[in-house]
């Protein structure tokens, strides 16, 4: 029997690394001169904290974030942006938790897409990855194509990763 799984993680290296670019890049922006703000990673708790004067930055610091990680080959999707800013004194504050594993209503929907392929395949939940048997290694390459057409669907950056045939 065939088999991969599917995870959902990012390297905190590079996650780390596209905050600090990002950081420095706040740093050299004349819209952002003279500001007290700062943008940290912290990979114990693995969220992004942000904290600035107003709102506006707080966006442009957000997107300034989103636009590294992608140039960093990361997903930003991974970043949970449903938490709202919060005021903390004279400035606006924000932790972005960083998505990690697949949680049970994303592996629902996982499950119920790989299901309704019709494939030979079958797919269990093990923690926080999805594992997927089948006897055809085609099989599992066209699930792997299937998540990667309904990714939107998903809403998460997913890997496959330990393809045994």
């Amino acid at each position: 029997m065939a088999s991969f799984d599917i995870i959902s993680k990012v390297d905190p290296q590079t996650m780390d690394n596209a905050v600090n670019v990002a950081r420095k890049e706040i740093m050299n922006r004349y819209d952002f001169r003279d500001t007290k703000g700062t943008l940290e990673y912290d990979k114990k708790n693995n969220e992004v904290h942000i904290s600035m004067e107003n709102d506006m930055r707080l966006q442009h610091t957000e997107d300034v974030l989103i636009g590294k990680m992608v140039k960093q080959g990361l997903d930003a999707t991974a970043l949970d942006f449903s938490k709202e800013a919060y005021a903390s004194g004279a400035m606006v504050k924000k932790d972005i938790k960083v998505k990690a594993g697949i949680d049970k209503e994303t592996s629902k929907k996982i499950m119920k897409l790989i299901k309704d392929s019709k494939l030979k395949v079958s797919a269990a939940m093990m923690d926080e990855t999805i594992r997927v048997t089948g006897k055809k290694i085609d099989d599992l390459q066209q699930v792997i194509a299937l998540m990667r057409t309904n990714a939107e669907e998903v809403g998460m950056p997913l890997q496959y990763v330990n393809m045994k045939s």
